[in-house]
């Protein structure tokens, strides 16, 4: 158990005070020892009942002495909103903050940041009484990628880029894309912002075309808001947009792929499919694996990282292009004088 000193007991209380409705019957000494073991505090019927009578001589309580059993609840009119939150909102917090910081308009982080401190220190001061306090350091998010570093956003264009986003206004954007050495001015349309492993995308039609692009939010050097309003295609759609694969460079279209695989890729198929028509079927010391996918560098990028446990057979025209990358591959390595 717990040890029964000030700070636990306050810790313990504070948390009984936060599950008090404001309405109805209230709550019984039986339903709040429930409540708090199932927030990790260890305590007893005969604690919460102790705990409630001294909170009372504190706080505007009110016992239902005409239920059996009794209901515990906030004195009508009393206030209930404590300056707090419970374990589950810090935990919560704790977990998705990094996750927050990401996708979040910084406009609206900044109102968070005191919240997620707030989580933190309760969360660092309950972990010394209460186990599930310190669920956030027993658990991890890890890309199954090779992991790289997020390249820097500068902090005034993620800023201007998210503001204009909410207001859906056009923006003026010096970008620097990979293939030029110099930026080039555009006015871009913002539709949506999403988060690829390291790189954040800006999902944007320009003026010359209605087509949505991509645009990686580290290659916007310098970006003005307009007041001009976002002229959004009709048909846009994000999740439709990410389901047809096109943030996985691909081209909107889906493929019937077929491949000689090896056991050991059909185990991991198993378990985690490339499609929902997915069809494994045994031949010999091979497994021949047909699925409907969407055509994607992406698809071509999984395909490379499996080498031989693996042969396209059709479409054709990607059966040529794996062969292609691996014979050059393969030709790079033939020097064997290189150090």
């Amino acid at each position: 158990m717990p040890r029964n000193d000030k700070k636990s007991v306050l810790l313990r209380q504070w948390e009984l005070l936060k599950m008090l409705p404001s309405q109805g019957t209230g709550k019984t000494a039986l339903q709040l020892t429930k409540a708090l073991n199932d927030a990790g505090f260890d305590i007893t019927k005969r604690q919460v009942e102790r705990d409630l009578n001294e909170l009372m001589e504190a706080f505007t309580l009110d016992k239902d002495d005409r239920s059996v059993p009794q209901g515990w609840k906030w004195l009508k009119g009393a206030s209930a909103d404590l300056p707090a939150m419970t374990l589950s909102e810090a935990l919560s917090l704790r977990l998705v903050e990094d996750t927050l910081k990401s996708i979040m308009p910084v406009s609206m982080l900044e109102g968070l940041e005191s919240r997620f401190r707030q989580a933190r220190n309760d969360l660092a001061k309950l972990s010394k009484e209460n186990r599930k306090a310190k669920w956030a350091n027993k658990v991890r998010t890890v890309s199954p990628t090779l992991p790289l570093i997020p390249p820097v956003i500068a902090p005034a264009v993620l800023a201007t880029v998210q503001e204009a986003l909410l207001a859906d206004l056009q923006i003026d954007v010096d970008y620097h894309a990979m293939q030029y050495e110099d930026g080039k001015q555009k006015r871009l349309h913002p539709l949506a912002m999403v988060v690829r492993g390291a790189v954040t995308y800006l999902l944007a039609t320009a003026l010359e075309d209605n087509d949505v692009h991509l645009y990686a939010m580290h290659r916007i050097h310098k970006v003005t808001r307009t007041d001009e309003p976002v002229k959004r295609p009709a048909d846009f759609d994000l999740d439709e947009y990410i389901r047809a694969g096109s943030m996985h460079f691909g081209n909107g279209k889906a493929i019937r792929l077929s491949a000689n695989i090896s056991q050991f890729l059909a185990r991991i198929l198993e378990e985690t499919p490339l499609s929902e028509d997915q069809k494994l079927k045994n031949e010999g010391d091979q497994v021949k694996l047909t699925a409907i996918v969407a055509d994607t560098w992406q698809l071509i990028w999984w395909l490379m990282s499996y080498g031989d446990n693996i042969e396209v057979t059709s479409p054709v025209v990607l059966r040529r292009k794996i062969g292609g990358l691996l014979a050059d591959a393969a030709a790079q390595y033939e020097n064997e004088s290189v150090e």
